[in-house]
């Protein structure tokens, strides 16, 4: 019966309708198909995707640059068992679509080739791609939470995040910092006045990801001080003016 089915396929009838004249399941004819095309070596595979790093396909370095924070900040990368390949999964807030579309967008410009999705959660959704060559593009990758093992980036990380450092620390400020207003009171003329200024934060528990942070703002001009709980260094905060002004013209809001 195998071998008839396989003689029917083999004249054009299609599968579905091999499994109504012989009487077996469509996934039974389809198996037997998929074990003809193994013992041949005629299965059908999906075109070699080219790695910017394993085979030097061109990658858009400023949408990498944002994409390389977000997953410092709110990324992880994992593989199942019953997957053959990873899977980059960043988690995005439903309370600001904007970030969602933005890193989706990054995504799609840095793995072109590989369809990205989405996957709802609580109160958010996971900004997914799958990609073998995704621990060649993130070399962070690694057992354990970020924040306790040392994050250092590659020397062609660090020249791609020299020439858009923007896209670095806007991805940063998206993942894990928020632009905030401040307020204080002071004295003027014997009566207390209320002010109120914004300020930016960075917060992350990872003291190498807080340096490069640090490292990137001084390299495009924002100054920048580091707050702490207790002894650990825990927020960059940048409440100058000047300051404030630049990231507002590059980052601003989230939306």
């Amino acid at each position: 019966m195998r071998q008839k089915a396989l003689d029917l396929i083999q004249s054009g009838v299609t599968n579905a309708e091999v499994a109504r004249r012989l009487s077996v399941p469509a996934g039974t004819v389809g198996y037997w198909l998929h074990q003809e095309r193994t013992r041949r070596g005629s299965l059908p595979g999906k075109p070699n995707r080219p790695c910017p790093r394993c085979d030097g396909r061109p990658l858009n370095e400023a949408a990498y640059s944002y994409l390389l924070a977000l997953y410092l900040g709110d990324g992880h990368i994992i593989q199942y068992s019953q997957h053959r390949v990873p899977s980059l999964m960043i988690t995005c807030g439903d309370n600001w679509p904007g970030l969602m579309d933005s890193c989706e967008a990054a995504m799609k410009a840095v793995f072109p080739d590989n369809s990205v999705c989405r996957v709802r959660r609580t109160g958010c959704h996971n900004v997914k791609v799958y990609s073998k060559h995704l621990p060649c593009v993130f070399p962070q990758h690694g057992p354990g939470k970020k924040h306790e093992r040392t994050i250092a980036l590659e020397p062609w990380q660090q020249r791609i995040v020299d020439a858009h450092p923007w896209g670095f620390i806007r991805g940063l400020v998206h993942s894990d910092g928020c632009r905030i207003t401040n307020w204080t009171t002071r004295m003027v003329g014997g009566e207390r006045k209320r002010y109120e200024y914004p300020r930016y934060f960075f917060t992350n528990k990872s003291e190498d990801l807080l340096r490069l942070c640090g490292e990137t703002l001084d390299r495009v001009g924002v100054e920048w001080k580091v707050t702490r709980r207790g002894t650990n260094p825990y927020n960059i905060s940048i409440a100058r003016r000047d300051s404030v002004a630049l990231m507002d013209a590059h980052i601003g809001p989230k939306c």
